[in-house]
C-alpha cells in the first residue's frame, strides 16, 4: 500500500488530504449505489428485467403461465410502472414466438378490462384477482387457439393447466413481489413466503434457458449460486429446499435437467450443514455434490461442464459482498442476523421504556422536592399577637369614643393590658386574676365585650392553626409517597435495563462437566451467576422420578459456583420418555421457622391484636405485630388494615422507614376518631441474618441466644397520635439458633404483681428449654395466664421466629476431577 499520494507539485498529501479522498470515494461508492438502488427499486426497473425473463419462460416445452399472473400482481399492487412491466413481457414473449406474445397480449388487455368491470361492481378485488387471472388466461388462449390451429381435447387440456398454474401463481407473486422490491423492511420473512420468493426467483431462472457461456448453462450456473446463498444464509433446511424447488421448476422448463433437482438438493443440504466454514465450507458442499450427482446423472463425458459451471457460481458466491448476505440474512428467522436484529430492536424498545420510566422518577421526585420544600411561612410572637389584637380592636375599639385616648395616648399601657388578657384566656386562668380585672374594667368602657372577643377570636386561631398543620402534614404525606413511588420507578428503571449477560462459554463447560459426570443433559440457559442470584435453566430427559435434579445436578452446580444451589421449579413431561424443564436458583442463607400464639380478650372471638410473616423480595423476611387500641371488632379492624396496607407498601419496593410514615400519616388523617395502632416490625436479610426493628408504640422484643437473652426496644409513640413523627431503627446482627420473641402489651404488661416486665419476661423466656418456636409462643402464653388465675385480660399475640442455616438436603459433589480439562471454569464462572 502507498504511504503518500504525491500531488501535482510533487508535495506529499498530508493525512487529512487523504482521509477527505477516503470519505470522498466512500460517498461517491453511497451515492451510487443508492442510484442503482432508486433506479432498480424505486423506478421499476427490476420488474422490467423480471419481466423481460418471466416473459420468455416456458415450461412443458408450449406452456407460459407466468406472464399474466406476474402482469396483474404488478398491476394491482404499483400500477404506476404496470406500462413497463406490460412492455417488457411483450418483449420476453416474443422472443420464444409472435403467437405467445400475442396470447399475453391479448391475456392482458383482457385481464385489465375484467379488473375494472370488478371494481366498477364494487366486488373486492384482492379476492377477485386469482379468478380474473384464470379466467383471463383460459380465454385468451382458447381464443388464439380456435381461429388459428382449431382446439382438440389435448389443447383443453393443457389450456386448463396453464389458467390453473395462473390461478396459484398470482397468489405466489402478490406475496413474492413486495419482497424483493423492499416493501417489507422491519418485518422477517414467514415460511411460506420464503418458498413464493423461491419460486420467484427459479421461475425467473427459466427465463434464462438457453442461454450458454462457453458451453455453460446460465441458469445453471444462477440456480447454484442462489442455493449456495440461501444455505449459506439459513442452513441445509432451507438450503435443500431452495434446491428441491429451483430444480423442479427448472426440471418442468426442459426435462434435461431433471438431474439438477437432486443435485441442487444435496449440494443444498451439503451445503447447509457445512456453513461453520462459512462461504469456503458452503462452497465446498456445492462442489462434493456436484461430483457424486454429476456422475450419477450424465456419466464422466458430461462432468467436467457441471463442475466449471459449479465452480462459476462459487466464483459468484464468493465475490458477493458480506453485507448484502447480511441483509438478506436478516429477514430469515433462525439466523444469527436475524437474531442480532431482534435483540437490538429488544435493546431499543428496553431503552426507551427505561428512559420513560427514568423521566417519570424524575417528575415524582422533582414534585416530591416541590412539596417537601414549601413551608408555610411561620409568624413571630409579636406579629401574631399585633394581628390577634389588630382584629379584636376592629370589633370592639374601632367605634368607641375612647378610642384615641387609649390607643393614642395610652398605647402601650392598652396594649400590655389586651396581651395579659389573652394570655390569661388562653391558659384558662382569666377568672383567677381579680386584680388584672378590675384595672381592665378602670382603663375600658367595655371590658366585657373585649373579654368576650378575645375569647371568640383565640378560638378561631386555634382551629386555623390546627388546620395549617394538617395541611402541612397532608404535603409531608405527599412528599414522602411522591418519593417513595419515585425509588421504586429509578430501581425499576434500572432493572429494565440489565441485559441478559452472554455465558456461553459458562454454558458449554457447565454441559461438559455434568455430561462427563455422566448426566445426560439437552441444554443449559445461564441467565445471572451474581452470588446469592444465580438464575439457570436447563432441559434433561426424564429421570422416572429418581430425582437427579435434586439429588445430583444441583449439588454439582453447587460445587462449580461455590454456593448452595436449589431446584426452584421443576416441570417433566412424562410421555414417552419426555423432557423436564427445571430451573435452578440460590438458596438462601438462612430460613425462619415461626411459631404463633394468640388470644382475644375475655376467650372471645374477635382480637384487636394481628400478626403478619411477609416474605418480600430480594432475600427479606418481615414479621409484624399491630395491636389497635382497645378490644374488639374496631381494634382489630384498624391493626388488620395498618399491617395490610404495610405489606403493599413494603411489597412495591418502598423503604421501611417510608411505609411506616405514610401509614401512619394515612390512619391519623383518614378519621378524626381518636383511634391509635401501635406497630412492631422486624425485617430479616435471608442471607446474611442481619435483622432492623421498627418499633412504633410498641413493646420491647427479645432474642434468645444461648443462655442470654437481648432486649431489644426503641421509644415511638402509637401511629395516628401526631402526624410527624420520625422512626427509630434498630439495628441487630443475628446468629444461626436465635429466637426471635416479639409481642404485644396484652404479653408484656400482662403478668399480674409484676413490678418489672423486662425482668420478667427475661427471667421466662431463660428458663424455656426447648427451641421449637411454636412450642416457646405457647408457652409463654400460658405463663402470662397462670399469673392471671386462668383469665385474658387484654388481647394477647406472641411470634416466636427461629433462625437457622439453609442446610441443603443434599451435600455438594465435587466437579475438580470432571473438569481437568477445563481448569479454568471455576474462575470464568
Amino acid at each position: 500500500m502507498m504511504e503518500r499520494i504525491e500531488g501535482n507539485m510533487g508535495e506529499p498529501v498530508s493525512n487529512v488530504q487523504l482521509g477527505k479522498l477516503k470519505k470522498g470515494l466512500t460517498r461517491n461508492i453511497q451515492n451510487a449505489r443508492s442510484r442503482i438502488a432508486s433506479i432498480l427499486f424505486h423506478q421499476g426497473f427490476l420488474l422490467v428485467f423480471i419481466g423481460f425473463l418471466l416473459g420468455r419462460a416456458l415450461i412443458l416445452g408450449e406452456v407460459t403461465p407466468f406472464a399474466l399472473p406476474f402482469f396483474a400482481a404488478v398491476y394491482f399492487m404499483k400500477k404506476k410502472r404496470a406500462g413497463l412491466t406490460l412492455i417488457a413481457l411483450l418483449v420476453g414473449s416474443s422472443t420464444v414466438s409472435l403467437m405467445t406474445a400475442a396470447y399475453v397480449f391479448g391475456g392482458m388487455i383482457l385481464f385489465v378490462l375484467l379488473f375494472r368491470w370488478t371494481l366498477a361492481l364494487k366486488f373486492e378485488a384482492l379476492k377477485a384477482l386469482p379468478f380474473l387471472v384464470f379466467l383471463s388466461a383460459f380465454l385468451s388462449k382458447s381464443a388464439m387457439l380456435y381461429f388459428t390451429t382449431g382446439i382438440v381435447a389435448y389443447d383443453w387440456m393443457m389450456i386448463g393447466v396453464e389458467a390453473g398454474l395462473g390461478f396459484i401463481l398470482t397468489l405466489i407473486f402478490f406475496q413474492s413481489i413486495p419482497l424483493i422490491m423492499m416493501r417489507k423492511k422491519r418485518q422477517a420473512f414467514k415460511t411460506e413466503e420464503i418458498i413464493c420468493l423461491i419460486i420467484l426467483l427459479a421461475s425467473v431462472l427459466t427465463g434464462t434457458i438457453g442461454w450458454t457461456m462457453y458451453d455453460m448453462a446460465i441458469e445453471h450456473i444462477l440456480s447454484r449460486y442462489l442455493v449456495l446463498i440461501f444455505a449459506f444464509v439459513a442452513g441445509a433446511t432451507i438450503g435443500s429446499t431452495v434446491g428441491v424447488v429451483t430444480g423442479l421448476i427448472l426440471s418442468l422448463a426442459t426435462v434435461s435437467n431433471l438431474y439438477q433437482m437432486s443435485l441442487l438438493a444435496f449440494a443444498g443440504l451439503l451445503g447447509g450443514l457445512l456453513r461453520e466454514g462459512n462461504k469456503l465450507g458452503v462452497s465446498v458442499g456445492l462442489l462434493l455434490g456436484t461430483l457424486l450427482i454429476g456422475i450419477y446423472g450424465e456419466g464422466t463425458n458430461m462432468l467436467m461442464p457441471t463442475i466449471l459451471e459449479s465452480m462459476t457460481a462459487v466464483v459468484l458466491f464468493l465475490l458477493t459482498p458480506q453485507k448484502a448476505i447480511s441483509n438478506l440474512a436478516k429477514f430469515i428467522p433462525g439466523t444469527a442476523e436475524y437474531n442480532a436484529e431482534q435483540q437490538q430492536y429488544l435493546r431499543k424498545i428496553r431503552d426507551v421504556t427505561a428512559n420513560r420510566v427514568e423521566q417519570f422518577s424524575h417528575v415524582f421526585q422533582a414534585l416530591s422536592s416541590s412539596f417537601s420544600k414549601f413551608q408555610f411561612e411561620q409568624p413571630d410572637s409579636e406579629q401574631e399577637m399585633d394581628l390577634f389584637l389588630s382584629n379584636v380592636t376592629e370589633k370592639t375599639c374601632q367605634n368607641c369614643f375612647k378610642k384615641d385616648q387609649c390607643w393614642t395616648q395610652n398605647f402601650h399601657k392598652t396594649y400590655e393590658y389586651m396581651t395579659k388578657l389573652m394570655e390569661d384566656t388562653e391558659e384558662g386562668t382569666i377568672s383567677l386574676n381579680v386584680k388584672l380585672q378590675k384595672e381592665w374594667d378602670r382603663h375600658c368602657v367595655k371590658s366585657e365585650k373585649v373579654k368576650t372577643v378575645i375569647k371568640h377570636e383565640l378560638t378561631q386561631f386555634h382551629a386555623s392553626e390546627k388546620l395549617k398543620k394538617q395541611l402541612m402534614e397532608s404535603r409531608r404525606l405527599v412528599a414522602d409517597q411522591l418519593l417513595g413511588v419515585s425509588q421504586v420507578m429509578e430501581d425499576f428503571a434500572k432493572e429494565i435495563q440489565r441485559e441478559r449477560e452472554n455465558h456461553y462459554l459458562q454454558e458449554d463447560q457447565i454441559l461438559d462437566a455434568l455430561q462427563a459426570f455422566g448426566i445426560q443433559i439437552e441444554q443449559v440457559e445461564i441467565y445471572s451467576v451474581e452470588q446469592g442470584n444465580v438464575d439457570i435453566e436447563m432441559t434433561v430427559p426424564y429421570c422416572q422420578g429418581r430425582g437427579e435434579c435434586e439429588k445430583l445436578i444441583a449439588p454439582m452446580l453447587s460445587d462449580i459456583l461455590n454456593e448452595n444451589i436449589m431446584v426452584k421449579k421443576e416441570e417433566c413431561n412424562a410421555d414417552n420418555n419426555g423432557y423436564c424443564y427445571v430451573s435452578f436458583g440460590s438458596a438462601k442463607a438462612f430460613t425462619i421457622d415461626t411459631g404463633v400464639a394468640h388470644a382475644a380478650k375475655g376467650g372471645g372471638l374477635i382480637s384487636g391484636d394481628s400478626f403478619s410473616t411477609i416474605e418480600l423480595g430480594h432475600g427479606k423476611f418481615a414479621i409484624a405485630i399491630s395491636d389497635g387500641m382497645g378490644n374488639g371488632e374496631r381494634a382489630h379492624y384498624e391493626s388488620k388494615e395498618t399491617l395490610k396496607l404495610l405489606q403493599e407498601i413494603l411489597q412495591s419496593g418502598i423503604k421501611e422507614k417510608v411505609a411506616i410514615k405514610s401509614v401512619n400519616s394515612v390512619l391519623s388523617l383518614r378519621t378524626t376518631d381518636e383511634i391509635f395502632t401501635t406497630l412492631d416490625l422486624a425485617m430479616i436479610d435471608l442471607q446474611d441474618a442481619s435483622a432492623k426493628f421498627l418499633k412504633v408504640g410498641s413493646t420491647p422484643s427479645f432474642v434468645k441466644r444461648g443462655d442470654r437473652v437481648l432486649k431489644i426496644e426503641a421509644s415511638n409513640l402509637p401511629m395516628g397520635i401526631i402526624q410527624e413523627f420520625d422512626v427509630d431503627v434498630v439495628s441487630e446482627q443475628l446468629k444461626a439458633g436465635d429466637l426471635l420473641i416479639m409481642m404485644s402489651d396484652g404479653i408484656f404488661e400482662g403478668p399480674k404483681h409484676v413490678e418489672n416486665y423486662d425482668l420478667w419476661m427475661k427471667r421466662k423466656v431463660s428458663e424455656i428449654q426447648t427451641d421449637d418456636p411454636q412450642e416457646v409462643a405457647d408457652i409463654i402464653m400460658e405463663e402470662v395466664i397462670r399469673t392471671r388465675s386462668g383469665q385474658i385480660q387484654d388481647d394477647m399475640t406472641v411470634v416466636v421466629a427461629k433462625v437457622e442455616r439453609n442446610i441443603p438436603k443434599w451435600a455438594a459433589i465435587p466437579a475438580y476431577h470432571y473438569l481437568s480439562k477445563n481448569q479454568g471454569m471455576k474462575e470464568a464462572l
